[in-house]
């Protein structure tokens, strides 16, 4: 479990970051970074490295090994540190507040600026790192791939999704992002798998979902990770998000992607409500999404 690193921040200090940014670029070809390499890759002394290197290990911003030499490696939270220390430097965010939801791919916290907003840290590889190696097109013509490219890659895939689709998909507005980070605006709603829907609102929020992917398809994304899990309803319609795994339309597989998303959200309503929604040709419908010319469930 990856902790939450804003309780340390304010104990850090401006050599510290210098460590682990160190640390983060050494990372870039092997996964344990040789403790004779930090003085050129910190810029910092010989003696302040020691003195930084038990200071970050202390607060497991770092994790050491000795193997044929003494070597570090940044945890997620030295990760998430150092995304949070550029995210204060631009005055992207003034505070950190609660988390608004935790899971194995991501953490998502609420954080303020002019308003309340949402920090994303992307965990890609956290847990799961050998899957996620094989299953993110990212990382597929990389030969030393660590954690940190793979999260950050999912972070910039999601990133230019939501900057390309909002406002005309109804997504996340974007703020910044930095590493694997990303602040957006933060929704007021509840997941689509929470959601209680009355008999005559079933169908009409069906085709809202689909009405927003056919928009994201024309805009050039294709979500490709579609699920009741990343729709939340609100008090004015839908909003959609996780976007790492979007593809954009001209992808050799846009259209299998699109026929999955499709498949799995109609699938999820004839599941919970099998009075409401019957017998759909998702291929039909899939078409129909992709051609721009969906309206309506009827006749599908």
């Amino acid at each position: 479990m990856v902790q939450n690193v804003a309780s340390v921040m304010t104990e850090l200090e401006p050599e510290d970051f210098h460590l682990l940014s160190g640390v983060e670029q050494g990372m870039r070809f092997s996964e344990y970074v040789n403790r004779e390499k930090l003085t050129e890759f910190s810029r910092l002394s010989e003696e302040n490295v020691d003195y930084r290197l038990d200071r970050c290990a202390d607060r497991e911003l770092l994790e050491r090994k000795t193997m044929q030499y003494e070597g570090f490696k940044l945890t997620f939270e030295g990760y998430d540190a150092l995304a949070l220390h550029t995210f204060v430097e631009r005055d992207t965010i003034e505070g950190f507040g609660a988390p608004l939801g935790v899971g194995k791919e991501s953490d998502v916290y609420e954080v303020q600026s002019y308003k309340p907003m949402a920090l994303k840290y992307h965990r890609e590889g956290y847990t799961n790192f050998r899957e996620v190696m094989k299953e993110r097109e990212y990382t597929a013509d990389r030969d030393h791939v660590s954690w940190l490219y793979t999260a950050r890659k999912a972070a910039e895939r999601e990133y230019e999704a939501l900057e390309t689709l909002y406002p005309d998909v109804s997504v996340p507005q974007p703020i910044d992002t930095n590493r694997h980070a990303i602040i957006m605006e933060k929704i007021d709603g509840v997941e689509l798998s929470r959601t209680g829907l009355e008999p005559e609102q079933v169908v009409p929020l069906l085709e809202l979902v689909l009405d927003e992917m056919q928009t994201a398809y024309r805009e050039g994304f294709v979500h490709a990770d579609m699920s009741e899990y990343n729709v939340f309803v609100t008090t004015q319609g839908i909003v959609v998000f996780d976007w790492p795994q979007a593809v954009p339309t001209d992808h050799e597989n846009a259209r299998e992607l699109l026929t999955r998303d499709v498949d799995n959200i109609v699938s999820y309503f004839q599941r919970k409500y099998p009075a409401e929604v019957d017998d759909v040709d998702v291929d039909a419908v899939a078409d129909a999404v992709a051609t721009d010319s969906f309206e309506s469930l009827a006749g599908y």
